[in-house]
């Protein structure tokens, strides 16, 4: 392996110990400075980096989170929107999130009924999370890891989410019945006819077309894509992120969470989108590492593995850079939580959990050649 790869490894790794203890009750922190909170959705996609790490301290700390979460399940089943805090909802994500990491921690630890009346409150919940009483779920805006970006109805990344914890769990009758509402072809699934990406969003005749980076990779990990069809996708992001290059959109050798960007004046452009989403920054468009790690994952999973290699180069140089590291860590790499697509520079916090955790992730399945645990 790289050196550099072993040495972004190992900075990982001391980004999440340091980040293994916070302020409340003692669970992770979320950033090492900027977000001292345990939100549920970044620990919960940080399980990944930990399962593929094997560090048994840092196993201990996810089994508690997972314990927790299940003590802080609202009376009907939903996961928190931070681990600690009951009353803190309203997340689409956080509750497929906790099933699909609760079949995965299952797996790995061989413990079948571990947390078993806490993941069935959770199904109970997401049962009634459909709009038609079928296996595809429907979302409000903003209530999913993208708290500036309208995602409605039917959202690809929850919907893939739903899809993994149901393999994960064994429901695999419920896993196909979802694949194929997914792949349907005549407007009432995620299918994007002109493009192999599927759509970030639809519901009845609306449609968001724009290719959600995470959603897809995702769509890839847990077989919501078809192999033919996930090897297509990449080939088109790979071919969309070239023209964003030649005209001065992306400055970095790796995919924009989000694009087309959305541009003031397009039908889904919002007020708040010039203050805190501008078109390559945030949740429209911005890099993001941890995002970055599902993508190397994906390429690994439909068997671009050189691309993989290439990709994992390049997602270890973006760790490095930070953007207010304190002087105590000087030169430490930064494991920023994103950064501009324009001109490549951090705009996040530091020391970001997920960031750190994705990237093991990432530099775990180059290794082994296929996409862990899925």
């Amino acid at each position: 392996m790289n050196a550099s790869i072993q040495e972004a490894r190992h900075a990982a790794m001391d980004v999440l110990l340091h980040n293994a203890s916070g302020p409340f009750e003692g669970l992770p922190r979320t950033a090492g400075w900027g977000y001292p909170e345990p939100y549920t959705r970044d620990l919960l996609i940080s399980a990944l980096g930990i399962l593929a790490s094997g560090d048994e301290g840092l196993l201990r700390i996810l089994r508690r989170v997972l314990e927790t979460l299940a003590l802080n399940q609202s009376p009907r089943g939903q996961a928190p929107s931070m681990v600690h805090d009951p009353e803190n909802r309203g997340a689409s994500d956080t509750t497929p999130l906790f099933l699909l990491i609760l079949g995965l921690y299952r797996r790995y630890t061989g413990e079948a009924t571990f947390l078993e009346e806490a993941g069935t409150k959770a199904l109970r919940w997401m049962d009634y999370q459909t709009v038609d009483d079928r296996e595809l779920v429907g979302q409000q805006p903003t209530t999913d890891w993208r708290d500036e970006q309208w995602v409605l109805g039917h959202g690809l990344y929850v919907n893939a989410l739903v899809h993994g914890y149901l393999k994960q769990l064994g429901l695999t009758e419920r896993a196909e019945s979802l694949r194929a509402a997914a792949n349907d072809k005549d407007g009432q699934g995620f299918v994007t006819h002109g493009q192999p990406t599927y759509a970030l969003w639809f519901f009845k005749v609306l449609r968001n077309k724009r290719s959600d980076l995470l959603g897809n990779s995702l769509a890839i990990l847990t077989g919501l894509a078809a192999p033919d069809l996930a090897r297509d996708m990449v080939a088109w992001v790979e071919a969309q992120c070239v023209e964003l290059r030649a005209t001065g959109q992306l400055a970095l050798d790796l995919p924009p969470c989000l694009f087309p960007y959305v541009l003031p004046g397009d039908p889904d452009w919002h007020a708040r989108f010039g203050i805190y989403n501008l078109p390559g920054d945030y949740h429209n468009g911005g890099v993001w590492p941890f995002v970055c790690g599902f993508y190397v994952a994906a390429l690994v999973a439909c068997g671009e593995q050189q691309l993989a290699e290439k990709k994992l180069l390049a997602l270890t140089a973006l760790v490095q850079p930070s953007r207010k590291m304190p002087a105590t860590h000087p030169g430490a790499f930064g494991f920023n939580e994103w950064f501009h697509a324009q001109d490549g520079t951090p705009g996040g916090e530091d020391w970001q959990t997920w960031s750190a955790s994705m990237y093991l992730y990432a530099v775990a399945c180059v290794e082994a050649g296929e996409a862990l645990f899925f």
